[in-house]
């Protein structure tokens, strides 16, 4: 599931990517879909649409109790002052503690809050990960780096066409004072669905 890489931009694009170029030169030499609406989908989502949404959401939740307590009751409801659209039908946001790490998986499909996190990443959408992440959750986190102690409750919850998921992550420690702005910069999007855990002050400084 680690998506580092280093390639060479000028590679020839790999055959979904060539699929994807082919279906909107047909579709747009068709006049089924206008180039200017594929050039604003795409800025949307490289721009406007993505996990720092969600992060925005955690760190204000990280220090503001009354919007914290919000989103822990109505999640749909608690970020439409952050986040324009709706984000789900309904959006359960899973509180991680001491003693429980929740874990996000959608077993079906891909079901995911992309108002607030963007695209599903690959890996959240491959079979591997959709079976053993229900099975040997431990297994899965461990495989990635989170480890959680043996007295930690680890709980899969499956998305679905209804319900989303947002995992808040534990506030890292250190970090008291942090304005919301350089504490969202410690969420990245594989916290909130809890194969990872938030970043230290350590990490954002080095990064």
């Amino acid at each position: 599931m680690d998506e580092s890489h280093e390639h060479d931009h000028s590679d020839v694009p790999d055959e979904l990517a060539l699929r994807a170029q082919a279906l909107q030169s047909l579709l747009v030499e068709k006049g089924i879909v206008a180039e200017a609406s594929i050039d604003a989908v795409v800025e949307a989502y490289e721009h406007r649409i993505g996990p720092h949404l969600g992060a925005a959401v955690v760190a204000r939740a990280w220090v503001e109790p009354d919007f914290k307590a919000a989103l822990l009751e109505d999640g749909a409801a608690a970020v439409a002052a952050i986040v324009q659209g709706r984000v789900a039908h309904r959006l359960v946001v899973l509180e991680n503690t001491d003693e429980l790490h929740n874990l996000v998986v959608c077993t079906l499909c891909s079901c995911y809050p992309i108002g607030l996190l963007g695209l599903p990443p690959v890996w959240y959408k491959s079979a591997p990960y959709r079976s053993r992440a229900v099975l040997e959750p431990r297994e899965v986190l461990a495989e990635v780096g989170t480890e959680v102690d043996d007295d930690v409750e680890v709980r899969v919850w499956d998305s679905n066409s209804e319900v989303r998921y947002l995992v808040l992550p534990q506030r890292p420690s250190g970090t008291e004072g942090w304005t919301e702005e350089r504490l969202a910069e410690l969420v990245g999007r594989n916290a909130m669905i809890g194969v990872e855990r938030a970043r230290g002050p350590e990490e954002a400084t080095m990064s």
